[in-house]
C-alpha cells in the first residue's frame, strides 16, 4: 500500500481517467543537439539562453494539453515555471546527464548541488531518476547502479514523494554501435530491456511508477495485426506487463524520439499490455526546433500545429487503450480519536 503522499502525487501526474499522458521536457543532450542543428553550429557551442527559451516555448504551447511535465532544474525549471498550469503536474529530474562510461558500462550520479529533499521543498509532485542499465555490464559497474537507484528510494521515502525511474540499455564502449546520445540503442534485445524491469520492479528499490522503452527497437515493429510477428513482439511486451502487474507498479512508455506513428504502434503493443501512459518528449516537439529555432514565431505555430496534432493522438489512444490507475489510500481503521492520525503518520 503507497502512503498518502506518494498516492497523491502520482494522482497529480495522471489525468482524471487515471491515465498518464506526461511530456518530457528534462532532456539536455538531445535538446542542445537540436538547437545545434537549427542553427549551424556545434552543440558544444549552444548558449543557456538558446536552451532556456526553447523550453519556455515548449511549456506554453503543451502543457494545457498534457496531464503533467517533466522539468530540468537546471534549464526547464527557471525557464518556465512560472508558465507551467496549477493543475498541470510537476515531475523534477535528479540525475546528471554527463555519465561516468567505462568498457564496463556507465555509472549514474545526481545533478551536483540537487536532491530529493530539494525537489520536494520546491513543491514537485514526483522525482525522475534515468538509470542506465544492462544487465550484462560488469558487476561492478551494475552495483553502483542499483546502489544509486536504492538510495534514491530511500529518500523518495522518506520525502512521501513518487518515485519516476526511467531505465534504458546502452551499447558498451567500443562497441560498433557506440554513442553517448539518447537514442534507442540498436543492439538492445528484449531480454536487457525485461530483466532490468525485474531487478528494478523489487520492493527494495521504492520504484512508484517506470518509465521504460520498448523491448523490441520501434523501427522493426511490426503492426499489431495478429501476425505471428505481431505476437511475437506482443509475448515481450506482455512479460514486462506481468512483472509491473505483480508488483503493483504501473508504467509509462517513453518516446526515445522515435515517429510519430512508430511510437503510437510502440503504445498498441504496451497498452495491450497493461501500460498506463506515456512519457513522450522528442517525438512531439523536436521537429519544431530543429526546423523553425530560433524563430520563436515559428517554433510556437509548429507546436500549435504539428507538435499538438502528435500529442492529441497520443492523447486519444491513451484514452482509448491504456490501463487506467486508481490512488489507494488506507482505511485508517485504527484511526479511532483525534491525534491518531498526527501520530501515527
Amino acid at each position: 500500500m503507497r502512503t498518502i503522499g506518494k498516492n497523491r502525487g502520482l494522482a497529480r501526474l495522471a489525468d482524471e481517467n487515471g491515465h498518464f499522458r506526461m511530456v518530457a521536457l528534462d532532456q539536455r543532450p538531445p535538446l542542445f543537439e537540436a538547437i545545434a542543428r537549427a542553427r549551424g553550429i556545434a552543440k558544444d557551442q549552444v548558449e543557456y539562453a538558446d536552451v532556456t527559451v526553447a523550453k519556455r516555448l515548449l511549456v506554453e504551447a503543451l502543457s494545457p494539453h498534457c496531464s503533467s511535465m517533466l522539468f530540468d532544474p537546471n534549464f526547464a525549471v527557471p525557464a518556465a515555471i512560472d508558465v507551467l498550469p496549477p493543475r498541470c503536474g510537476l515531475i523534477v529530474t535528479l540525475e546528471e546527464h554527463r555519465v561516468e562510461e567505462t568498457a564496463g558500462g556507465r555509472k549514474s550520479r545526481a545533478i551536483t548541488d540537487w536532491s530529493v529533499d530539494k525537489i520536494r521543498a520546491m513543491g514537485a509532485d514526483a522525482v525522475k531518476v534515468l538509470a542506465w542499465y544492462r544487465p550484462d555490464a560488469e558487476p561492478a559497474i551494475n552495483e553502483h547502479q542499483k546502489r544509486f537507484v536504492r538510495e534514491i528510494g530511500r529518500d523518495c521515502a522518506r520525502h512521501d514523494i513518487p518515485y519516476v525511474l526511467e531505465l534504458l540499455v546502452y551499447p558498451f564502449l567500443g562497441s560498433a554501435n557506440h554513442t553517448a546520445d539518447y537514442v534507442e540503442s540498436p543492439g538492445k534485445l528484449p531480454s536487457l530491456v525485461i530483466e532490468s524491469v525485474r531487478e528494478f520492479a523489487k520492493p527494495e528499490y521504492g520504484v512508484d511508477l517506470l518509465k521504460l522503452e520498448s523491448p523490441l527497437a520501434a523501427n522493426s515493429l511490426p503492426a499489431r495485426d495478429g501476425s505471428a510477428a505481431a505476437q511475437a513482439a506482443q509475448r515481450e511486451f506482455d512479460a514486462i506487463g506481468e512483472i509491473c502487474r505483480e508488483r503493483g507498479i504501473p508504467w509509462v512508455l517513453l518516446s526515445g524520439g522515435a515517429a510519430p506513428e512508430k511510437f503510437e504502434r510502440v503504445l498498441d503493443f504496451a497498452y495491450a499490455a497493461g501500460a498506463g501512459g506515456f512519457l513522450a518528449g522528442r517525438t512531439i516537439w523536436l521537429d519544431a526546433v530543429v526546423k523553425h529555432f530560433p524563430d520563436r514565431t515559428a517554433v510556437a505555430a509548429s507546436l500549435r500545429k504539428d507538435g499538438l496534432g502528435v500529442l492529441e493522438r497520443l492523447n486519444r489512444l491513451t484514452a482509448a487503450s491504456a490501463a487506467a490507475w486508481a490512488p489507494q489510500f488506507p482505511a485508517f481503521g485504527e484511526i479511532k480519536r483525534e491525534g491518531d492520525f498526527a501520530r501515527a503518520y
